[in-house]
């Protein structure tokens, strides 16, 4: 702890910027993510392997957001951590263990539409629900196996006789959490995003050939242009979300351990790296988004859900809700 009294570090940000944003990512993350599985398992009667991912995906977004209003508080009391040892470590373990799911889940979504796109004879083969659900549990295993060392690593301590929870280590252990950071920045997400990058940018090349060189019809057309927006939307959503972030926190690591007393740079690096934790935050809320705008089905079950529990409510007036909902699901 001695390096926080050599180079004091600037944090009166972190009282407005992070509480505000994790409350913000709850709430949406919460109410996206839950209307997201009341969709696709309480409306599914056979789950593929897209429902498959699509579940788990949005369960670790759920957990992740679960992890949140702990830091909330403590981030609005100025890192002043009211919880104990145990929350503490229980809280920086789920937020990283949901985080990295989230990027493996991604990546192994990706994975499952390059197969449709590029290989989709394989992928009647190989785009199966026991598949799914085999890779599901891996990087359930995976994942919980990367971030068991944070149970060790992540504790309470007093700094300005102040109680605080140590997002990665105390101050003397960063030379020992180092090597660990590296490993998660290439295996955690590294590997996850370049498997994202090159799934996404061949089905673009696929789908942008064959519009180019396909002769078909306005509706073809119409349909491989919407999965062409749809491919680029989502693999750009992926970069801003987690490539800053993490360049942000591995060079914060760096400058941690071997330049600590450059004051000036260590705010520098530190303020990047907070800044960008809410929005790798906000891809837990886009990722439900996203899948909705992509999916006609379920836009249509969420507009006509309203409609349902009004039809219940009315039964005099069926008729009436009955040419509400039909003309509201048109739209």
């Amino acid at each position: 702890m001695e390096d926080f009294k050599i180079c004091p570090v600037t944090n009166y940000y972190k009282r407005i910027l992070l509480p505000v944003s994790y409350s913000l990512v709850f709430l949406l993350g919460l109410a996206l993510n839950g209307a997201l599985l009341w969709s696709v398992c309480g409306r599914t009667r056979r789950w593929s392997s897209t429902v498959v991912y699509m579940t788990n995906l949005a369960a670790a977004d759920l957990l992740y957001v679960l992890a949140l209003p702990p830091l909330v508080i403590s981030n609005a009391r100025g890192d002043l951590w009211p919880f104990g040892d145990v929350i503490c470590k229980t809280v920086r373990f789920f937020f990283y263990v949901n985080l990295h799911c989230s990027m493996m889940f991604l990546a192994c979504v990706s994975v499952h539409r390059f197969l449709g796109v590029c290989f989709p004879i394989a992928a009647v083969r190989l785009r199966t629900r026991r598949l799914a659900l085999f890779a599901s549990g891996s990087v359930w295993v995976l994942a919980t196996a990367e971030i068991l060392p944070t149970l060790v690593f992540a504790h309470t301590g007093v700094i300005n006789n102040m109680t605080v929870c140590f997002e990665m280590t105390n101050p003397a252990r960063f030379g020992a959490y180092f090597p660990y950071g590296l490993f998660l920045a290439i295996v955690g997400f590294l590997i996850p995003f370049l498997v994202v990058v090159t799934c996404y940018c061949a089905m673009m090349k696929v789908l942008y050939c064959g519009a180019a060189g396909a002769v078909s019809g306005a509706r073809t057309a119409r349909v491989r242009n919407k999965s062409l927006n749809t491919i680029m939307v989502v693999f750009l959503v992926f970069v801003l979300c987690f490539v800053p972030y993490h360049v942000a926190r591995t060079v914060y690591l760096f400058v941690r351990v071997y330049m600590p007393g450059d004051c000036g740079l260590l705010n520098v690096v530190m303020i990047s790296y907070k800044v960008w934790k809410p929005v790798v935050s906000f891809n837990c809320c886009a990722n439900p988004l996203l899948y909705f705008w992509g999916s006609y089905r379920r836009r249509h079950t969420l507009r006509a859900w309203p409609c349902r529990r009004r039809r219940r409510r009315v039964q005099p007036s069926v008729g009436l809700v009955e040419v509400g909902c039909a003309h509201g699901s048109g739209g």
